[in-house]
């Protein structure tokens, strides 16, 4: 039986090109787009759709260490947002001819409707150690079919600085939005939130507003919430120094719980400081300690940037970390229902280790 979705690889040639002069030479698939983004991988087996869509990719060229990609095509029902987030997809192998009864399109098709190049046929562990050896760095990927100028790739990828860049601005609601119906309501402060959050809230009897990022204090408490999330997002948290101000105004009003770039946040509306980790955290298989409980949770995690410890202030403790690499993974304040986690209780397709966050969430409104 033959499907609608099902792959034809074309001579499409690619090349992804890093800001440091290296090529990497394969096979195109998705769009014959030229693209530039900060170099990335995640080491996530499946989910590949959701990372792909998800918000906190932006800007971001997305590597995958798993060898084979795309078996299973893609749909609507693995989408984190409405649209692939990527600048650009590096894989060792794909799927030609992928099938699932949830499946509405191929990869292939589905970068190429996007507007997003895809590379195959490369090696991938070579390029990720030399990602973990030097750090994350601009790129440049094409997929063409004429020949390629090696050494206007190279200047393109230089040129991009992607902690200078407010990817937040491109990935956040326009304008209020509201899902699910409940005795409860929770602002969600809109950074470049997964969709699984507003899942999550509203599978609990949550009704959720999603609302602009660089939304002030004074209008988020006007919607006369129970509780407010601070939501994951794209980019150098430095870069919203004014958001973070606002977050810090709503502290002592109601409960705020944070997630990803919204725990990084809180943390600097509490005065500290955070900074950009070397080749950053992406995967399903991160385990984390909470110091709380002397539990491990696997756990999925995206992000390039950490608080830091030292420059938390004394009402604000530690309370999970990283057993790879000791990083902050979680925070709370001593006396205020205002607590963060660095990695993702909603993940998507899973582990679902700490779903249990939005329980607690959920229990302080």
């Amino acid at each position: 039986m033959q499907y609608p979705w099902v792959c034809v690889f074309t001579e499409k040639k690619a090349v992804l090109v890093l800001s440091d002069g290296s090529a990497f030479f394969g096979k195109g698939f998705g769009a014959l787009e030229r693209r530039v983004g900060e170099i990335v991988f995640t080491t996530n087996m499946a989910g590949y759709e959701e990372s792909l869509t998800d918000p906190s990719y932006a800007g971001q060229i997305l590597v995958s260490t798993y060898p084979l990609i795309g078996n299973y095509g893609t749909g609507p029902a693995w989408r984190e947002s409405d649209r692939i987030q990527v600048e650009g997809y590096a894989v060792r192998e794909i799927c030609a001819a992928p099938w699932h009864e949830k499946s509405a399109s191929s990869l292939d098709k589905a970068l190429a409707e996007a507007g997003i190049p895809g590379i195959f046929g490369i090696d991938t562990r070579e390029l990720v150690r030399k990602i973990r050896d030097f750090g994350v760095m601009p790129a440049c990927l094409s997929a063409y079919e004429k020949e390629e100028d090696i050494a206007e790739l190279v200047s393109i990828a230089r040129e991009l600085d992607y902690s200078k860049i407010n990817f937040v601005e491109r990935v956040s609601v326009g304008e209020a939005k509201c899902y699910g119906e409940g005795s409860k309501k929770v602002v969600l402060l809109d950074f470049g939130a997964k969709m699984g959050i507003i899942r999550e809230l509203v599978k609990r009897g949550c009704e959720v507003v999603a609302v602009p990022f660089n939304t002030s204090a004074e209008e988020v408490l006007s919607f006369e919430p129970d509780g407010v999330l601070v939501s994951n997002g794209p980019g150098d948290p430095a870069l919203l120094s004014k958001e973070s101000s606002e977050i810090g105004k709503l502290f002592g009003k109601l409960p705020l719980f944070g997630i990803c770039l919204g725990n990084q946040l809180i943390a600097q509306a509490a005065g500290a400081r955070t900074y950009k980790l070397k080749f950053g955290h992406r995967g399903g298989n991160h385990p984390v300690l909470d110091l709380r409980m002397g539990r491990v949770a696997i756990t999925t995690q995206n992000h390039g940037y950490a608080v830091d410890e030292k420059t938390l202030p004394p009402l604000f403790r530690v309370t999970h970390t990283n057993l790879i690499d000791g990083t902050v993974e979680g925070i709370a304040h001593a006396e205020l229902p205002v607590f963060a986690v660095q990695y993702h209780p909603e993940a998507r397709p899973g582990p679902h280790d700490s779903k249990y966050l939005f329980d607690d969430f959920v229990a302080m409104l």
